[in-house]
Formats: structure tokens, sequence, C-alpha cells
């Protein structure tokens, strides 16, 4: 039988957690005790043993309700560790407490489960091993990727490294004001993590500027070894000339020949074919929405 414990955020000891997690095969940087400190409203966590797994359980209360969700910024969360099995993946589910009525979380690309109790669904990620030399990585990119580094180019466009945070910021809150939930305390709190990434020499900006306006920016987070593609935005100038592609070509040609997996996060802001055409592969990774609220409170919730 699978012993797993539930702690409070208070009960958690945070060295041994930030242990687990850059141990883990899988560990991701949104698991991180840092980072789920400064995104996460609330969150406890369920340990198995001596942190030989761990789960992060980022939760809210509305009224007299609690319900687990996914923090933003936060792509992928879940159970971590080594030589997760399926059966352990679904005895962490199980130990869920069942104050919490209502999920809607996502799990990471090894938590596949089979389960009585709980389903899932499926959310796909694109991600490309950038450990070969640039020439190759290029060659695998879609002719319109290239006609798009070619067009800015020929624009004149300047592609600038280490750009203020604050402007990729402000450009990615333009976009996401037209399908985002997000909020200014969201974005606060993102860039909280850039700076202390930053001090770290974890994280970098990079922009596309056309006559010195800024028209495509993200900024790069690194943990072990993947580089996440975070706090984009694009200008409706920047569309029309591939400003974007013309960005991440950038990155791509600084950080090929690394042991390094660009991680693209899937995203609501461009379709997913936009990745692939980078060469990028499918990286699925299960989701759950449970909801066990009261009828009338569930039928509402829908």
């Amino acid at each position: 039988m699978i012993a797993i414990q539930h702690l409070t955020y208070n009960q958690i000891d945070k060295q041994k957690w930030d242990a687990c997690i850059n141990n883990a095969n899988n560990g991701l940087i949104y698991a991180c005790s840092f980072y789920l400190d400064t995104l996460a409203k609330n969150w406890d966590a369920l340990i198995l043993n001596d942190y030989e797994a761990v789960m992060p359980l980022t939760w809210n209360k509305k009224f007299t309700k609690y319900y687990l969700f996914q923090p933003p910024f936060c792509a992928n969360l879940g159970v971590f560790g080594n030589n997760v099995t399926t059966e352990t993946i679904t005895a962490f589910l199980e130990a869920v407490p069942k104050k919490y009525e209502y999920w809607d979380i996502y799990l990471n690309k090894s938590n596949y489960f089979i389960s009585k109790i709980y389903s899932y669904y499926e959310r796909i990620n694109y991600t490309l091993s950038l450990n070969a030399p640039y020439e190759t990585l290029y060659n695998n990119f879609r002719e319109n990727v290239k006609r798009n580094i070619k067009k800015n180019i020929q624009l004149n466009c300047q592609v600038k490294k280490d750009i203020l945070i604050d402007a990729v910021i402000e450009l990615a809150k333009e976009q996401a004001s037209s399908f985002s939930k997000l909020t200014d305390a969201d974005f606060d709190a993102i860039k909280l993590i850039y700076i202390y990434l930053k001090e770290n020499g974890k994280s970098t900006t990079y922009g596309v500027f056309l006559s010195n306006r800024l028209v495509a920016s993200a900024a790069f987070f690194f943990f072990k070894n993947r580089a996440y593609y975070i706090i984009v935005g694009n200008h409706p100038d920047g569309k029309t000339i591939g400003a974007s592609h013309a960005l991440i070509n950038a990155f791509i040609k600084d950080h090929c020949n690394q042991n390094l997996i660009l991680d693209f996060e899937g995203s609501d802001i461009q379709s997913l074919a936009f990745y692939s055409s980078f060469g990028a592969g499918i990286e699925k990774y299960p989701a759950i929405k449970y909801n066990n609220l009261p009828r009338l409170i569930r039928w509402l919730k829908r």
C-alpha cells in the first residue's frame, strides 16, 4: 500500500520539497517552492514517504467551498518524483482531501493514471530540443518561418536581448486583455519571478523592434534542462511581418548545441501549429476537471 500524507503549507519542509523537484526526472519550474509561493493563492502538499514524490495542491476558497485551481503562468503541476508509476499517480489523486469538491488542474506528461473516481482529458504542448547545430535546427523550420525571418532582415528589424521586463509585460498585457483573465497582480507576480531568476542568471528577455518600436517580445525562464517561453507579447504590426518568428529564431540561434529543451508551454495566444512550424514535437499531458459540488452549485459551475 502506498502511504501519502497531506501537509498544510506551514508543515512543508521547503528544502526537502525543492530537492525533490530538482532531483525528479519530471521536475518543472512551476513546482519549485518560490514559484508556487509567488503565483498560487494558497498551496498545501501531498508527500510520499520522506519527500520521495510530491504533489502541490494549489487551492482557493469561495464562500464555504474549497477548490483546486491552476495558478497563472503555471502550465503543469501534478506529481513529481522518480520512478512514478500509474499506481502512484492514482494513489496521490485519491489522497486529495475530500474538502476539495471542485478541481480544474493540469498534471505533467508523466502523470497518466487509471482511476475509477477521476478521469482526464488531454492537453497539448510543443517542445524542441536545441541539442543540434543551428543549421540542422533551421533546416527543420517550415518555409513560411524562413520567409518571415528573411522579411525581418529586409525590413531592418532588430532583435535585442535583455530588454526591460516592464516593456515585455506591457506588450503581453495589451495582447492578453482581449482573451485572458490575467490580472495586474498576476503580471506583478511573474515579474518578481523574472527578477529572482535574473539575479541567478536563469532568465532573459528578447524583443524585436521595427523602427525602434517593440513589436514582439518574450521572457525565457531556465530550470534544469528546459527554457520556458513565457510572458509573450506580439503587437498586431509585428504579426504581419512574422516578428515572433524572428524572436524565436534568435533564441534558438543563441542556444543551439546545448542540452536544452525549448518549452513553448502551449498557448491560447497563437495556434499550436505555430510552434510545430519550428520543428517542435508534441508533448501531451493529462488534465482533470472534477465536480463534486452540491447539485445546484454544480449546475451553475458548468
